[in-house]
């Protein structure tokens, strides 16, 4: 996978947003292992934006991982900052399974009641109406009946 090209201004804002972030990935002595580099692809999954931490002293071998761990994980070089590298990848969308017999949730609603006398504000109240409850007229919350069944539909069975 290619390295994802950003502009400056694109890569600026990744840097702002990186600067409060921990390194959430530790690079060791044995440099870029499969580990390392199945462990960097969980963080960008999940994250999007990360910092890698590097423990070697050799610049150009550092440099040289940021730019494999680019090309590896198709993610854009964001900052090399002294032992510190920042990478980003568009975090992929979640897909959300429907479960066809899932019944709605609780509905949320605003009642509100004038106050008897003129001047003053109007009471607002939220009010959560589940499944088997409705919501009367006067902003009460009833549970419902249930609904009559014919007469002659149960003859005729």
């Amino acid at each position: 996978m290619p390295a994802i090209q950003l502009s400056v201004a694109e890569r600026k804002a990744h840097r702002a947003g990186a600067h409060h972030l921990d390194p959430v990935v530790m690079v060791g002595n044995e440099g870029l292992t499969p580990a390392v580099k199945k462990e960097t692809d969980a963080a960008l999954n999940a994250h999007g934006l990360i910092k890698v931490r590097v423990l070697g002293d050799d610049r150009d071998a550092r440099e040289a991982m940021f730019q494999q761990l680019c090309e590896d994980l198709g993610a854009a070089p964001i900052q090399h900052i002294g032992k510190l590298l920042v990478l980003w990848r568009p975090k992929p969308k979640k897909v959300k399974a429907e479960d066809e017999e899932r019944k709605p949730g609780p509905r949320e609603f605003k009642v509100v009641k004038n106050s008897s006398r003129g001047g003053q504000r109007p009471e607002v109240k939220r009010v959560r109406v589940l499944g088997n409850q409705r919501l009367t007229t006067g902003g009460m919350v009833k549970k419902a009946k249930p609904k009559q069944k014919s007469v002659k539909k149960t003859r005729a069975e």
